[in-house]
């Protein structure tokens, strides 16, 4: 039995991590601020003796003995990082400094939840880890893409000077039971529409396009990570090479929901990448072969019939 830390642990991501690890016959200790994670994620889990649920805020210092810790907390979606972008950042920067050097006192294993958004709009398409990215520093999603970019650098630096076990994952889009319905992600925003009947809105021309991973792919990835050998630290992409434009989403959505909704275009907002896709090469070499379960309908037949027993 391990002892696990997981910072953001009552989040979409987070709390079907808890439940994974504990499953698994570890010990959890959840964090959470409730910033944008929701206590009914972890309710189902609070019976079991070796869960630990514990509202506090990374950018504040804690002290736990632990074997590994999962540092997951900041918002994700664009509407919450950006509703506080210096809070955002602040979780980021100082969240990864407080967890980083808990871990270097404790000799504790340490992954960094990092994202796709360090690639910015891309130029390189599929992006492999080792693109660099074309990210504005000073634009609307600046907080939240700099700030994992600024976290990677510490986690590497932490590793360099100081010898600390560190893993980065880089995560495409995410999506699946216990998302916030209400987050401003795209996949919520469109089931939510099509189940009232509302108009489904698309910002831009629908063209652009996005990879989407069903959270228990994610989960599997996190973990095969941790457990790989100390020499590897990633970067590694996990995400789902499948790519859908927009308006395929959409359609695949309104056909699953049997919905009425007509599609709507808006403005794209500010520096909204015009593609994504993960090169997960590294992934399927260094994680015993990770890849991608479940496919597009599956997820989306899950995430819909949650959905529906959330906003009913």
């Amino acid at each position: 039995m391990k002892k696990i830390l997981v910072t953001g642990g009552a989040g979409f991501i987070g709390s079907h991590l808890c439940e994974r690890l504990l499953k698994e016959g570890n010990e959890v200790i959840c964090l959470d601020n409730y910033f944008t994670g929701d206590k009914k994620n972890v309710l189902h889990l609070l019976e079991n003796p070796y869960f630990e649920m514990i509202r506090h805020d990374v950018t504040e210092p804690f002290f736990a003995e632990v074997d590994e810790i999962y540092n997951l907390a900041c918002p994700a979606s664009p509407p919450h990082y950006q509703y506080n972008p210096i809070k955002t950042i602040k979780t980021s920067v100082l969240g990864s400094i407080n967890m980083l050097g808990m871990a270097k006192r404790v000799n504790a294993k340490i992954l960094q939840a990092s994202t796709s958004e360090v690639y910015g709009d891309p130029e390189v398409h599929p992006q492999p880890e080792s693109y660099w990215g074309n990210v504005n520093p000073i634009g609307p999603r600046s907080c939240y893409d700099e700030g994992k970019r600024c976290a990677e650098s510490l986690f590497i630096n932490y590793n360099q000077q100081n010898g600390v076990k560190i893993k980065i994952i880089r995560i495409f889009n995410t999506y699946g039971t216990r998302m916030n319905p209400y987050d401003g992600r795209v996949v919520s925003n469109f089931i939510v529409q099509a189940l009232k009947g509302e108009n489904i809105t698309i910002y831009g021309d629908g063209k652009q396009t996005r990879s989407f991973q069903y959270v228990d792919d994610l989960v599997e990835g996190m973990i095969r990570m941790m457990a790989t050998d100390d020499t590897f630290i990633g970067p590694v992409n996990i995400g789902n090479p499948g790519e859908y434009t927009m308006i395929e989403l959409a359609e695949k959505v309104l056909e699953l929901t049997r919905s009425n909704s007509k599609i709507i275009f808006e403005p794209l907002p500010q520096d909204d990448p015009m593609q994504r896709k993960p090169d997960i090469s590294i992934a399927r070499k260094e994680l015993n072969g990770w890849e991608p379960k479940i496919e597009l309908e599956e997820g989306l037949n899950k995430t819909i019939n949650y959905f529906k027993t959330i906003i009913a």
